[in-house]
């Protein structure tokens, strides 16, 4: 058993950058909510970071998920080749929208994809006049992940340690 610690941050208001999108990139949502496509990023991305709540779902289960009309799967691709993906939550009552998974896949890390797709994020959800965007990151995620946060005007508003079996 380790002890990890988990980050909650959020952000009120959008930065004013500039967002240039990397030669051949392309960020869609996934329209079909094609249960394959969050499977597939979340095997993925996640075997890094130990996400596994959802490796023991059924399909049915997979499906209630992504059928939510409130869940949202974002896929950013260069080339036509699948490069990373977001899901995300609005939530109406409060007007915001949480960010529930981000990842970007091993072979295109360390390129500033995912300091690109966090700021198309936010620009996307502002565009929608939400009172704020939020997200629980920990220790775990990839090493950038929460400076990659902080540095796009995220602040943290609540910390907490865990305990965490591998």
């Amino acid at each position: 058993m380790a002890k990890v610690k988990r980050f909650f941050l959020e952000i009120k208001k959008q930065r004013n950058e500039s967002l240039i999108f990397p030669p051949n990139t392309e960020i869609s949502l996934d329209k079909e909510k094609d249960i394959n496509v969050n499977k597939f990023f979340y095997r993925q991305v996640g075997k890094e970071h130990f996400w596994r709540d959802r490796l023991m779902w059924s399909d049915k289960e997979w499906i209630k998920y992504v059928s939510n009309k409130n869940i949202e799967t974002g896929i950013m691709k260069i080339d036509n080749n699948l490069v990373g993906f977001y899901e995300q939550e609005f939530h109406v009552p409060e007007n915001e929208i949480e960010l529930i998974q981000m990842g970007i896949l091993k072979e295109y890390q360390e390129k500033k994809l995912g300091s690109f797709l966090l700021k198309y994020i936010i620009n996307k959800a502002f565009i929608r006049k939400v009172n704020r965007v939020w997200v629980h990151t920990c220790t775990l995620d990839h090493k950038h992940a929460l400076n990659n946060y902080l540095s796009k005007g995220f602040n943290i508003f609540k910390e907490e340690e865990i305990n965490f079996t591998f």
